[in-house]
């Protein structure tokens, strides 16, 4: 929707903003999940009708990219402080998984070309500070991408996990395989299920990791934080 000339509502529109479709789009997803999103379940939350509400909005899609970049304004993009890049990218990156923690529908939707303006601040902060780590083409892209995506999947693992029937599936897979340790002993000895309490730790070694990378691409140049 981002792409699309703006358009302004019917006169005859009833009093019915964008900022309240979104607040109220967030909770029905918070609450509910994708699944439960149509434009009809929404509106009645509104106390509107759907076609008042297609005045404001095309399609569901453009809730959901509504919905999605409102998120993103909770991602306090960093201060910058002398704490160097790693520090920055760090937090940046922490906070962007609290908040797709706090709206577990949403990382499942990142796939979405996100053109939101919330996205594309913090977007052109990650890259803004990769360059200014010293990180060059082709490897800034790689850099920011596989950052993004380390992020949006740990978040995504996570919410899926702690969901009770995919949680219990889990348990069973983690059953199957020291049942058949023989066949896959690597499995079986290491890819237990994760403890509720390991996934901040487990999350910041990986995310270690991709930043001892990173470093190592620009040869050591940018100062480590």
């Amino acid at each position: 929707m981002w792409l699309r000339p703006a358009t302004r509502p019917r006169r005859d529109a009833p009093p019915l903003s964008r900022d309240r479709i979104v607040e109220e789009s967030v909770a029905l997803l918070d609450e509910e999940g994708v699944g439960r999103l149509t434009m009809r379940r929404l509106a009645e939350r509104l106390g509107t009708g759907s076609t008042t509400l297609y005045w404001h909005v095309k399609t569901k899609d453009d809730v959901l990219d509504l919905a999605l970049d409102a998120i993103f304004e909770e991602v306090e993009i960093p201060g910058g402080g002398s704490g160097g890049w790693r520090a920055d990218v760090s937090e940046l990156i922490g906070r962007w998984r609290a908040t797709l923690l706090r709206h577990p529908w949403s990382a499942a939707l990142l796939g979405r070309p996100m053109l939101g303006p919330n996205v594309l601040a913090r977007s052109e902060f990650l890259y803004a500070t990769l360059l200014r780590a010293g990180v060059g083409e082709p490897d800034l892209v790689a850099a920011a991408y596989g950052l993004s995506n380390y992020v949006i999947g740990s978040a995504l693992t996570q919410v899926t996990w702690l969901a009770g029937t995919e949680r219990e599936t889990r348990l069973a897979a983690g059953e199957h395989l020291r049942a058949n340790r023989e066949r896959y002993p690597s499995l079986a000895a290491h890819a237990s299920p994760v403890a509720e309490d390991e996934w901040d730790a487990g999350f910041t070694r990986g995310l270690t990791w991709l930043l001892d990378g990173i470093e190592a691409c620009v040869g050591g140049s940018a100062p480590r934080a």
